[in-house]
């Protein structure tokens, strides 16, 4: 493709408009995050929050990119971003079995910085000429860095899906994948394959970090922790992307001893038996790990038997946050010892005396607490009490004590 330089006029104005996007406003990147994870065909990396959170960082590193490049030699055509970001990206695209299509993500990211750079682009010059030129050429300088950028990760993602097909963690994926789906597989073949008993009790987990220069193999220390606290010798685990293991243990794992490292998260399934039971805990752990990541939680474990319930509700999260506010009131902001007196309350089934002794405080400042609670709520305790349950462990799970 013919390249022609721009005008020096419309370099400088380029120049100018690339110092800006070098430094986004907070809600710049707010609205692109927003459009690349809403997209139709987004749902499976939206839900993920590893993938999620590194398509977040491509956005950033993409945009970053492509505004020093323009500051260095304004107008020139960009080189592709294959940084570490995009890379890291595309690698963990193709090992949860995505393709190419999850790359819609550039095409949608590529919509949202046109209409921005357009606002920057008529705030640096009413000059109808300049203002033509350097739409023209900035239209298509972006389109063709997204072209280009698409292009290599493309080539990337399939020398990537080459190299999995090869190797023992490709056969361990391919028959956890077989035993996931319900797929016909005989159970002493899977066996072999895994070297794990499958006519035992599994618990699975899905352990993970979304922080940018986590060390991996905290990840794997995590997951011999859980199989530890399991009485295993080791677990299975299958690495899902490059911040996600997958994992099975025997049994239930004393949780108790689990401390994993800061910035590791381990979401834990169900405990049940047989092949089933491989397959129920771990989209037990799944369900677990996304509403986690749905409520922003800061929980680094969380077991699905705490949070099914919170889990079904928030499905519907803008929904979930109006049942909230509706049911609490004023109790949500709330001192922490008001809402935890409610909660000793109901876990005690309205037995006063017992939930004084659960918070280890004396019966009547709990009752004033709880005084203090229906004052603060819409409906009596009383005459509320289920729901009023359900709203606080939402908001438990988001992050409120």
């Amino acid at each position: 493709m013919l390249w022609e330089p721009p005008s020096p006029r419309v370099r400088e104005l380029i120049r100018a408009g690339a110092e800006v996007a070098l430094h986004p406003p907070p809600q710049w990147l707010a609205e692109l995050d927003e459009a690349t994870l809403g997209g139709a065909n987004m749902q499976a990396i939206a839900d993920d929050p590893v993938l999620a959170a590194g398509t977040r960082r491509t956005n950033r590193s993409n945009l970053l990119f492509w505004a020093a490049a323009n500051v260095r030699e304004p107008g020139a055509r960009v080189q592709p971003n294959l940084g570490e970001a995009p890379l890291a990206t595309a690698r963990d695209l193709v090992r949860r079995g995505l393709d190419e299509s999850a790359l819609d993500a550039y095409r949608i990211g590529q919509g949202v910085a046109l209409r921005l750079w357009l606002r920057v682009a008529f705030s640096l010059t009413a000059d109808p000429d300049e203002l033509r030129e350097l739409v023209e050429v900035s239209c298509r300088s972006i389109s063709t860095f997204v072209d280009d950028t698409v292009a290599a990760i493309s080539a990337q993602m399939r020398a990537e899906r080459a190299e999995l097909l090869r190797g023992t963690h490709a056969e361990r994926r391919e028959v956890v994948a077989l035993l996931l789906d319900g797929a016909p597989i005989g159970r002493t073949h899977a066996e072999a394959r895994l070297g794990y008993r499958l006519n035992r009790t599994h618990t699975a987990a899905v352990i993970w970090s979304d922080e940018a220069g986590q060390d991996l193999a905290e990840l794997d220390r995590a997951a011999d922790a859980l199989a530890a606290a399991a009485g295993e010798p080791r677990p299975l685990t299958v690495i899902a992307s490059a911040a996600t293991r997958w994992v099975w243990v025997h049994g239930r794992p004393d949780l108790a001893a689990l401390r994993p490292a800061p910035g590791v998260r381990i979401a834990i399934g169900s405990t049940a038996p047989d092949v089933d039971g491989f397959r129920r805990s771990h989209l037990d752990a799944i369900t677990t790990q996304r509403m986690l990541a749905r409520l922003a939680s800061t929980q680094q474990v969380a077991t699905h038997d705490e949070v099914e319930l919170v889990a079904l509700a928030t499905q519907d999260l803008s929904r979930a946050e109006e049942f909230v506010a509706r049911t609490l009131g004023e109790l949500r902001s709330a001192p922490p010892e008001i809402t935890d007196a409610v909660r000793a309350f109901l876990a005690e089934q309205g037995n006063a005396t017992r939930a004084a002794a659960r918070l280890f405080t004396h019966r009547n400042t709990l009752l004033r607490r709880l005084s203090r609670a229906d004052a603060l709520l819409p409906r009596p305790l009383s005459a509320n009490g289920l729901n009023v349950g359900v709203a606080l462990e939402i908001l438990r799970w988001s992050g409120r004590p």
